[in-house]
């Protein structure tokens, strides 16, 4: 194991903290222990204090420390055959260890769907099973189109069970947007959002979940969503965060308590607020369900709330 100090900083070594970096990958589990990682710790005036090769996947660096703007610092970790991953700010103190959690993806990945079958589905997520039920004439049938859209558009399927994990833990005055869902679109499911029927109490129930400050209301929200009425964006993290889209201008045949909702996850707040800096830039396209993978994960991680864990996991390509 290499020494890990980090490299002097003329002036700056009277005090220092301790970041305790952590590498996992698609699978949620950690790199393997040989894994070889080029490690950078930047402080918050873009000065390298660290960059070395390292063994993972367990990390800790000590840094220097100064009661300001330059303990705000960023960590960069890649490896060979792995998309480079990062966060930031890591605020350090030297009373603590702050840990810091990384996803890195492979560069070449497939889907592992064998926890989102229809039968494990059933038993772990009864919830999310119901919903994709609705609106087929038998279980069957909802089963054998959820299988049909899983084959055709994977992608799409990812991104499905990536909102549907979400929703299920955004809590609301009452119950969840999960419990107020009650049929998917199925046509509309692709790699970056899907649309659905709500009850129409769920947008009540957005709109006092933004006037308590877990929301934001997004200003002219036709511009991006065409037809839409109304928008509002989960503000709990600097990225991957749920965005929920009403469309009440369209009526669901003879169900007028149902509202047409519009579902996608953000990778970032705003340009200006990247919490989290090279992460794939250019591994993936624009819209990928796993690039929101391994945003969620992380920013989950880093706030110590509830692991994001959705029923599927992403393992290298065998091509």
């Amino acid at each position: 194991m290499p020494d890990n100090a980090p490299k002097k900083v003329s002036g700056h070594e009277d005090q220092t903290a301790t970041i305790l970096i952590n590498l996992y990958d698609g699978t949620r589990e950690l790199l393997p222990g040989e894994t070889r990682v080029l490690l950078r710790i930047i402080d918050g005036e873009q000065r390298h204090v660290f960059t070395d090769t390292v063994k993972g996947p367990t990390i800790r660096v000590t840094v220097p420390c100064q009661d300001g703007m330059r303990d705000r610092y960023t960590v960069l970790a890649a490896a060979d055959g792995y998309a480079q991953a990062g966060f930031h700010p890591v605020n350090v103190s030297p009373t603590i260890v702050r840990p810091v959690f990384l996803m890195l993806l492979p560069r070449k990945t497939r889907w592992d769907f064998s926890k989102s079958q229809w039968d494990v589905l059933r038993k772990t997520h009864p919830a999310f099973t119901k919903l994709m039920a609705h609106g087929a004439n038998s279980e069957p049938q909802g089963q054998a189109r959820y299988e049909r859209v899983m084959e055709q558009r994977p992608a799409g399927i990812a991104c499905l069970l990536n909102i549907l994990t979400v929703i299920q833990d955004i809590d609301l005055p009452e119950g969840t947007p999960l419990d107020h869902m009650r049929e998917i679109q199925w046509e509309t499911v692709t790699q970056d959002r899907c649309f659905g029927w709500a009850d129409r109490t769920l947008l009540d129930q957005v709109r006092v979940a933004a006037s308590q400050g877990a929301f934001s209301q997004e200003p002219g929200p036709g511009l991006l969503h065409p037809g839409a009425t109304s928008s509002y964006k989960q503000v709990q993290f600097g990225e991957a965060n749920l965005q929920i889209t009403f469309h009440e201008k369209d009526q669901s045949s003879g169900r007028p308590d149902w509202v047409k909702v519009e579902l996608d996850i953000d990778y970032f707040n705003d340009a200006a607020a990247h919490t989290l800096l090279e992460v794939l830039p250019n591994a993936f396209g624009s819209t990928d369900p796993r690039r929101v993978y391994v945003l969620r994960w992380i920013a989950g991680r880093q706030a110590n709330v509830p692991a994001f864990n959705p029923p599927y996991t992403i393992r290298p390509s065998d091509s």
